[in-house]
Order: structure tokens, then C-alpha cells, then sequence
């Protein structure tokens, strides 16, 4: 794997870039774009939420801000900032919006006081006086939007999330130039309402929603029922916090993109309705039709426009519009025909809905199907769903444009206008990973590509709070009209990461730089270590990287520690590394533990699984000296939502199952893994366990191994755990520096051990 950090390889890998995705470049983008989609709020209404977005950055300071809104009615619709230093110290602010003016106020921040707003923490370094700008700055965005959310993110983090943590987001989305955004908290409160009004009972209505956790695959049409019901009381609340949402949102000039229908209905729908034309779909993600299976119904069937239009009627009176709205009707989902003219008709009846109530309507799809299962998703299938609303009116998504773009194989979704995304993580795991050759290259031949219909880029992630580095470089990428020199970026990165320069941190940034966020083969960010997947004797060595970058990495940081001792940022960093370098660890003694099994030696299994479990042991401690890594606050922040015991015990339910056997039955299991404390030593360390045990019984009793036995029983640890009802700590413990030193001393050795394969 060292091969790819080869200068001819990184060269090799960019004319890839260049002659696969603009073998017939042009330097002007063509195309039908979007219509024009401004906010409504005022200029001055989105002043004022930055200058209340700056009291809450840098409290008491913010008239040393004087930021203007500019008018924008006859300007270009791509969004631009201008920061300059007035005579009196204060920084000058002007911006076609107020997520513009937030955009440049957080450059300010960055360059000028080496700061960051992240995930993981509020870095805010600003000296007084204000540093002076020697000259104007006027940077213009080079796409029309910068899109935000991916349709699973409200389940796999935001679902349990308050007020204040939004608060904190909408923030973190303006700093970081957002400008458009789904906002799709509540709306089963508006289905709800609907299902009644077509003769549902309150019964049906409730055995139809899915729990918390997994609203995302029921809002999709793949799941229904599944961890529910749920309560009156989450309706009200997630109601009421969406008006929230909405206000912030809006007020920055963001564009909110509201859900619409697509087609999907709740069996009780069909009994209501005899006669109804409908096809029920297959199974989805090894849920049976207990679960999955849902009904989608005929284009031409005139239910389709009742509940379309109700729906949306609804929504509007309770949300208002911003005329974006999304629907994904065969995420997937194997659509019942091949057939380009029912494929037409469906996505027809979609848009017809939309339009009946506001004649403004855009669609935004995910384009995800398209590179999920190609092969239904020929060109002509692609071409029909393509052509259901006019050239303009719908926005596709090009999900994973980071490593398999879209785009070049249906001649820029055949004039239907897209932002280029990077999808980036799956199933919220933590583990780094990025592709960042991808990222700093994919917009830009994108853009220039021959007759291009993109018009912005997006940030997908299915979960957030992870990687924080690829998305600060995505949001720099989003600004820029050409790709930039990472080396240089990553260095200037450090600086406004922990506030000064420090030679070793920025080489430990480079090594992980062009190592470990140097994927270049395509492959989806699901962490597959052995540490967090049910344990097997088929288990491989699959990485795209040198384990040394990030052992590297993680030796420069600790030389770092002393200087940055107070920094919480780093602090974050220093863990997460030290988490990655343990994983890696278990990857090469779980190697080692099957060698030894199948080389039938007792001894040295059972000296490799002790040393195994102690690691995991070790890691679950240091896990515990950072917030960002506890169990006990994802459970916390779900048992806060509920009203009584039963809200509780279903809120702890969703949040532990989601992130272990996703399903009744380990259905999607470990898909949301998290290396968490609490989650490391009660399911994850006792499942190798269990494995060990298992191994070392084979061997001494001259028992073949029984992998379906060994499932069974990591299926009953799974549902021990699910129902262990034991309170973890939201609380870290221990100091962080000096756990991962403690780590590194006696892991260290063990990693020149292993390397020189003497297990």
C-alpha cells in the first residue's frame, strides 16, 4: 500500500481525473439551470441573525462587526462576501446574504485569528483589537448553492438532538456557507394529520410510523412500523422544534427544502380504499414485510393527487414553502416496471402533486438509485424518470460525486440541473477516511465539463460529528473556482485547528493527509474493522492506506501534546488518532488470533485473545476521556425526549439498536457501529470475547467451529445488550493526553511486534 503515496501514482490517479471525467472539457458551463430561488426574509432580518450569530461566537463583541446585506435583486444569483477593516478597527461586511456574510466573517476568523468552528468543539481565538485587513477581500461563490444533509442524517444525528444543538448547527451550517438545506424534522406530524383525514385510525396511523431511530427508511418507503410507535407527545415536540428550525434557517436567507409525497402509503390505506391501484414492493435491508414491503401506488391512480396535494397543503399552512421540495421514490427500491413510460408517469404524478399546490415547485431527487443499481438504472429508465418534470424543475442530487459521480454517464443528468455532493460517511461510523483527491478535484471538472448543468456542491454525509478535517476542506473547495494545493492548505488548516503553528502537528495532518484521506478506489466509508463487525474466521486486511502514516501521525501528535495541553479541539483529534491506530491493533491480533486457530495452536490463541481483550479494554477507558466518544451521551440525549418510563424505554430501544443489529433480528447489523465507551466493553468486547471462548473450545474439545452457532449466540449478546438497562456516564473521565500516552507506551511496541510478524 505504500505504492500510492508515489509521486507517479498521484500523478496517474489526476489524469485519471481529467481524461475519464472532462475528455471533452469546455471552460463555460451550459445547461438549464434552476429558476431563480431567493429567500424571503429581509436584508435586514438576515443582518440580525448574524449579528446575533456573532454575540453567540464572541460574546459582547459583536459592534466590532459591521455587516451590510447587500441588494441582490439585480445581481448575479451566485453568492458573494467582502471584508475589509474600517478606520475605526471594526471589520467591514458585505454579502449578497446573510449566510454569505457569515461565510466571510468565519474566513475572517480562520486566516486572520486561527480559529475553527467544528463538531468536536468552539475554538474562538479572536485577539482584541480586531487583526486589520491591509486590503479589501471579495470572494464570490462559484456555484449557485451549497446544499446540506443527506436524508439519513436526521436519523443516524440529529434525532435526538434539542434546541440548543440545532442552535449550534445552523450556526456551524451559515459559517460554513450553506445555503440550502433539507428540513424534514416533524413532517410525521402533518402525515399524521393527513392519514386521519382520510379514515385512518389513530391505531393505524401509530402502527404505521417507524420509531425515532429510523424515520429516515420509513419517510423512503423502505421501512414502516419498525421500532414504533410513535407517541403523541414526539409529534408535538418535534413539531414545535421544526417551526424552530425553519425560523433560524430562513432567517439566515437559507433555503429550506420541505418533504413532499412520493408515492408511498401505509397498508391501512389500501384496506380504507378497495379498488385502490397499487403494487406492493420487495423487501428491503433483510427486513421482512412485517417491516419493508410497502405499497407505492399506480401513477394514474387518483389517490396519488388527493394525498400529494393534502400532504403539501398541510405542510404549507403549518411550515410555509421556499418551493424545494424532496421525494425519493425508489431509494433502493426495485420499481415495479422496467418500463421507461411507467417510469415517466411516476415521476409525472410526483411533480404534478407539487405543482397543484405551489406552481413554483423544484424537485430535488437523490441520483443515488442511479449508481446503487445500475443495472435497472439503464439510460433510457434514467432518462424517463429524468423527464417528468420540465428542464429546470428538478434538482438531482449526484450523491457520491466524490468517488463514483454520476454525471459523465447520463450527459449531466440529460439536462436536468445537479449539485455535486460528497457523500463521505456511512451510517455515521468513526474512522477516518476521505477522499480527498476526489473532493478537491471533482467540483471543478464537474463544473467545466461539456454543457454542464451543475449548479452547486453538497455535503451528504449520512452522519456527521466524524472527519471534521474532509469537511472543513469540502466547505474551502465550495468557495474556490479551482482546485487547491492541499499541501498548503493542510498546513494553514493546523494553524486555525489548534491556533499556532507547530511543525509536528502539521506532519502529522500530512501523513494522514496522503495516506488514510487518500482513498482513491471508489469504496463507501463503512468501517468494516473487526473491532466493531461480528467477528469471523473469513475476516481480510482491506485498507487503502499504510498503517505506518497513521502510526506516524499518531507519534507526531503526542510530540505536539505538551504545546497544545489546553486545546479541547486537539484534545479530540488526539483521541480519535489513538482510536484509529487501536483499531488497526485488533485488525493485526484478530489476524493473528484465526492463524493461530487454524494452525491449531491452543497456547497462542489463547495468549493472543488475552492480549486482544486488554486492548479493548484499554480503548474503552481512553474512549471515556473525551465527550465526543460516550455511549451514555447518545442514550442520555434520547431518554431526554421522553415524557414517562414508556417514552423512555422506547427512546433507549431506538438509540442502542440503531447502533448495534439495526433491525429486530441483527437485520443491517452493525451498519451504524460507533466506537463509543460503554458500546466498546458491553458489546463490542464482549462479542470477541464470546469468539475467543469459542475458538479455544474448538480447538481443546477437537469441535469443527460452528459459524452459524457462533452467530446465534452473537445475536443473543446483541439482544442482552439492547435490554442491559445499565446508565452510562455522559461525563468523560481521565485526561486524554495522558491515556493516550499511557496507550501509546504499551501499544507501540506491540504495532513494531506484529509488523515484524511474530504474533
Amino acid at each position: 500500500m505504500d505504492g500510492w503515496m508515489d509521486m507517479d501514482c498521484k500523478v496517474t490517479r489526476l489524469l485519471f481525473w481529467v481524461i475519464v471525467l472532462s475528455s471533452s472539457c469546455c471552460t463555460c458551463s451550459g445547461g438549464q439551470g434552476v429558476p431563480t430561488v431567493r429567500s424571503a426574509s429581509s436584508r435586514d432580518t438576515q443582518r440580525r441573525a448574524v449579528e446575533d450569530m456573532l454575540e453567540r461566537l464572541v460574546p459582547g463583541r459583536r459592534l466590532e462587526f459591521s455587516v451590510r446585506i447587500s441588494d441582490t435583486s439585480r445581481s448575479s444569483s451566485k453568492d458573494y462576501y467582502e471584508l475589509g477593516s474600517l478606520r475605526d478597527g471594526r471589520l467591514r461586511v458585505v454579502a449578497s446574504s446573510g449566510v454569505a456574510a457569515a461565510a466571510g466573517i468565519y474566513r475572517y476568523l480562520r486566516t486572520r485569528c486561527a480559529t475553527q468552528y467544528t463538531w468536536s468543539a468552539r475554538a474562538m481565538r479572536v485577539p482584541t483589537p480586531l487583526p486589520r485587513l491591509e486590503k479589501v477581500v471579495r470572494t464570490t461563490r462559484p456555484d449557485r448553492f451549497l446544499f446540506y444533509q443527506n436524508v439519513c442524517t436526521p436519523s443516524y444525528s440529529f434525532v435526538w438532538w434539542s434546541w440548543k444543538r440545532w442552535e449550534y448547527e445552523i450556526d456551524w451550517m451559515a459559517l460554513h456557507g450553506v445555503n440550502l438545506a433539507l428540513a424534514y424534522t416533524g413532517q410525521e406530524a402533518i402525515w399524521r394529520k393527513v392519514y386521519l383525514s382520510l379514515g385512518m385510525s389513530q391505531k393505524e396511523v401509530d402502527a404505521h410510523f417507524a420509531g425515532p431511530a429510523f424515520l429516515a427508511w420509513a419517510r423512503m418507503g423502505n421501512l414502516h412500523s419498525w421500532a414504533g410507535p410513535l407517541p403523541s407527545t414526539w409529534h408535538q415536540q418535534q413539531h414545535a422544534l421544526q417551526k424552530k428550525i425553519l425560523q433560524r434557517m430562513r432567517s439566515f436567507g437559507m433555503i429550506p427544502v420541505l418533504p413532499a409525497f412520493s408515492g408511498h402509503v401505509p397498508a391501512a390505506i389500501i384496506r380504507h380504499f378497495p379498488g385502490t391501484n397499487a403494487t406492493r414492493l420487495g423487501q428491503w435491508g433483510h427486513f421482512d414485510c412485517n417491516y419493508s414491503c410497502s405499497w407505492l401506488l399506480a401513477p394514474k391512480e387518483l389517490l396519488f393527487q388527493r394525498i400529494g396535494i393534502a400532504y403539501l397543503r398541510e405542510q404549507q399552512q403549518q411550515f410555509g414553502t421556499d418551493h424545494i421540495y424532496g421525494a425519493d421514490t425508489f431509494n433502493e427500491l426495485q420499481p415495479p416496471s422496467v418500463e421507461p413510460s411507467y417510469l415517466r408517469a411516476m415521476s409525472q404524478a410526483v411533480f404534478k402533486a407539487m405543482v397543484a399546490v405551489d406552481p413554483q415547485a423544484i424537485w430535488m431527487i437523490q441520483g443515488w438509485m442511479i449508481g446503487h443499481n445500475p443495472t435497472f438504472w439503464g439510460p433510457e429508465q434514467v432518462r424517463a424518470l429524468l423527464s417528468g418534470a420540465p428542464r429546470g424543475r428538478m434538482l438531482l442530487l449526484d450523491l457520491f460525486a466524490e468517488a463514483r459521480p454520476v454525471y459523465p454517464s447520463t450527459a449531466s443528468f440529460y439536462g436536468q440541473p445537479f449539485i455535486w455532493c460528497m457523500l463521505h460517511n456511512f451510517g455515521g461510523n468513526l474512522g477516518l477516511q476521505g477522499a480527498v483527491e476526489g473532493v478537491n478535484l471533482g467540483p471543478y471538472l464537474a463544473r467545466t465539463y461539456t454543457n454542464s448543468t451543475m449548479v452547486g456542491t453538497g455535503l451528504t454525509p449520512e452522519g456527521i460529528e466524524q472527519n471534521e478535517m474532509i469537511y472543513e476542506l469540502m466547505t474551502a473547495v465550495a468557495w474556490s473556482h479551482t482546485p487547491l494545493d492541499l499541501d498548503i492548505w493542510i498546513r494553514e488548516f493546523t494553524v486555525q485547528r489548534y491556533g499556532r503553528r507547530n511543525v509536528d502537528a502539521e506532519l502529522a495532518w500530512i501523513a494522514l493527509l496522503h495516506s488514510v484521506y487518500n482513498c482513491t478506489d471508489g469504496r463507501e466509508n463503512h468501517n468494516h474493522s473487526p473491532l466493531v463487525h461480528r467477528p469471523s474466521l473469513s475476516q481480510t486486511k482491506d485498507l487503502w492506506y499504510s498503517p505506518q502514516d497513521v502510526f506516524q501521525a499518531w507519534e507526531l501528535l503526542l510530540k505536539a501534546a505538551a504545546t497544545f495541553n489546553g486545546s479541547e479541539i486537539f484534545r479530540y483529534d488526539l483521541v480519535d488518532v489513538t482510536r484509529q491506530a487501536a483499531q488497526l491493533l485488533v485488525l493485526d491480533l484478530s489476524q493473528c488470533a484465526i492463524a493461530a486457530y487454524k494452525e491449531q495452536n491452543l497456547t497462542v490463541l489463547k495468549t493472543i485473545s488475552h492480549r486482544l481483550l486488554v486492548l479493548l479494554e484499554d480503548l474503552d477507558k481512553l474512549l471515556g476521556s473525551h465527550k465526543a466518544f460516550l455511549l451514555g451521551r447518545w442514550l442520555s440525549a434520547a431518554k431526554a425526549q421522553a415524557t414517562d418510563a414508556y417514552e423512555a424505554q422506547l427512546y433507549d430501544y431506538n438509540a442502542r439498536n440503531q447502533v448495534t443489529l439495526w433491525g429486530p433480528m441483527g437485520n443491517i447489523l452493525d451498519y451504524g457501529n460507533k466506537q463509543w465507551a460503554g458500546l466498546v466493553a458491553d458489546y463490542y468486547a464482549l462479542r470477541w470475547k464470546l469468539f475467543l471462548e469459542v475458538l479455544a473450545y474448538s480447538l481443546l474439545h477437537h469441535k469443527p467451529f460452528s459459524r452459524h452457532s457462533f452467530n446465534d449466540a452473537a445475536l443473543d449478546l446483541g439482544l442482552n445488550f439492547l435490554r442491559n438497562g445499565r446508565n452510562y456516564t455522559t461525563q468523560p473521565s481521565g485526561d486524554a493526553i495522558t491515556l493516550a500516552r499511557q496507550f501509546y507506551s504499551k501499544y507501540r511496541p506491540e504495532r513494531t511486534r506484529l509488523t515484524a510478524s511474530t504474533c
